[in-house]
């Protein structure tokens, strides 16, 4: 049997979009929550470096840009195999939260609270569940993968705080 060009072309475009899992809504969610995440804590890594005043909120701020790049290139990746669009832009209300940071009169210690306790508390959060609940395999993987990079920040801004009472 000799399929037509046409027939040629949309019998690879369906082989295309098969490789593409289908991902459920809710691991679409957390993949987008996610990103949106990493993208708030490369910036706030980012703004920690130019505005901090503690050479350990500063390096903080630089293993925080390390680390949550790495792990958004890994969760691009993951989008892209199985068909997920990214947030490519900050969203509004993180710019919001960081300009806030950002203008606050002790910066190191907003930072610390905002960017390293209570975003990370939240992260973890969605992230164990991720790692529970995820219905496709490889969004649960790179959950639990991440899980402990998310503990670990939020362990060495808990001694950080300390640190700078």
């Amino acid at each position: 049997m000799k399929l037509s060009h046409f027939a040629a072309a949309a019998f690879s475009v369906a082989m295309i979009a098969s490789a593409h899992a289908e991902v459920s809504k809710k691991d679409q969610d957390f993949m987008t929550k996610a990103a949106a995440g990493g993208m708030y804590e490369v910036a706030a890594g980012q703004l920690a470096q130019q505005k901090g005043s503690a050479e350990g909120v500063k390096s903080y701020g630089a293993m925080l840009v390390k680390d949550h790049t790495a792990a958004n290139e890994e969760l691009k990746s993951l989008a892209s195999t199985k068909g997920v669009a990214l947030p490519t832009a900050l969203p509004t209300d993180k710019q919001a939260r960081l300009d806030k940071i950002g203008r606050a009169s002790n910066f190191d210690k907003e930072f610390v609270k905002e960017v390293g306790l209570d975003d990370h508390k939240k992260d973890i959060s969605l992230f164990e569940k991720a790692s529970k609940n995820a219905d496709d395999a490889d969004v649960k993987a790179f959950a639990t993968k991440t899980l402990p990079v998310l503990k670990a920040h939020r362990e060495h801004a808990d001694g950080l705080r300390k640190s700078i009472k």
